[in-house]
């Protein structure tokens, strides 16, 4: 494995934009997921050779006039000439993007950032944790495997959410769990109506595991309090920090760390993740100052 986990972190020939100046893209399809969030699929096919990105990358939405947000790419990294986001409503730009229709334009700039270990998992068994719309980071690292299911061991998807309102990717989701090749788990905080399902914590669920810890990847995207305690639960099953991967969107503000807004510590988010090898950041990642 890679002992920095870094990737080359200048702007991209085939990115969006350049990298301060965003460029206009019209929306091709508004979808809404829950009731506060929605996935925007932007037409890139005006760029030569379409846009490419990798699993765990983000880009720079920009609402005109508004504001401009950091938010990961959920598509697939195969479809060169789209673009697919998966937005929650929680503040200004982001209510003003869940206003936008199909025809409206919104301004891009990326892609940015570390992807998730797609070469170094690659003959490993890979633990996927997510938490509520932390699933839309991992959505594309989902369909690089099953799409290339060959090249990895045993596939582990585990989804905890607030209530059964709050899934995403009902149809695909089910699709992973008609699969016999990809262990599907799933839990909610609260039942509510007719769920029949697991009923708790996400960390519930890694008890269950069971396979070889030092042949074994895990990669997490969700609230900071579900990773710091899934991350815990993976030390008791024997699974090193080095193998342990977190997606930490917050702060950013450039994309390009100028302005300083997301350090980390030592690591600036937009630069340097925000995919982080757990050994990296496990030093201030439980202080909660930081």
């Amino acid at each position: 494995m890679d002992p920095n986990n870094r990737m080359q972190t200048t702007f991209p020939s085939n990115g969006v934009g350049y990298p301060m100046v965003p460029m206009p893209c019209s929306i091709m399809q508004f979808q809404p997921e829950t009731s506060d969030t929605f996935t925007l699929t932007l037409d890139v096919s005006g760029l030569k050779g379409g846009l490419r990105f990798k699993p765990g990358q983000f880009c720079m939405l920009y609402v005109f006039g508004v504001g401009e947000v950091p938010i990961s790419i959920s598509g697939d990294s195969n479809a060169s000439t789209e673009l697919q986001h998966t937005i929650r409503a929680v503040g200004n730009v982001t209510r003003s993007m869940q206003k936008l229709r199909q025809g409206d334009m919104l301004g891009v700039r990326g892609p940015f950032g570390t992807p998730w270990p797609v070469r170094e998992a690659q003959g490993q068994n890979i633990m996927i944790i997510a938490g509520g719309i932390g699933l839309a980071p991992l959505r594309p690292l989902i369909y690089h495997i099953q799409r290339h299911r060959d090249d990895f061991g045993q596939i582990n998807i585990y989804y905890g959410v607030r209530s059964p309102s709050d899934l995403l990717f009902t149809n695909e989701l089910q699709e992973c769990k008609s699969r016999f090749d990809i262990d599907y788990s799933l839990t909610v905080d609260h039942g509510t109506g007719c769920w029949k399902g697991n009923i708790g914590v996400v960390t519930q669920l890694l008890k269950e595991f069971d396979c070889q810890s030092d042949k074994t990847i895990a990669v997490l995207c969700g609230p900071e309090v579900m990773m710091r305690f899934s991350t815990r639960e993976l030390n008791n099953l024997g699974i090193d920090d080095e193998r342990i991967f977190l997606s930490m969107e917050r702060n950013m503000q450039c994309a390009t760390g100028f302005c300083g807004h997301c350090q980390y510590g030592p690591e600036f988010i937009c630069k340097d993740g925000p995919v982080f090898r757990f050994d990296k950041i496990k030093a201030f990642f439980s202080v909660r100052e930081i």
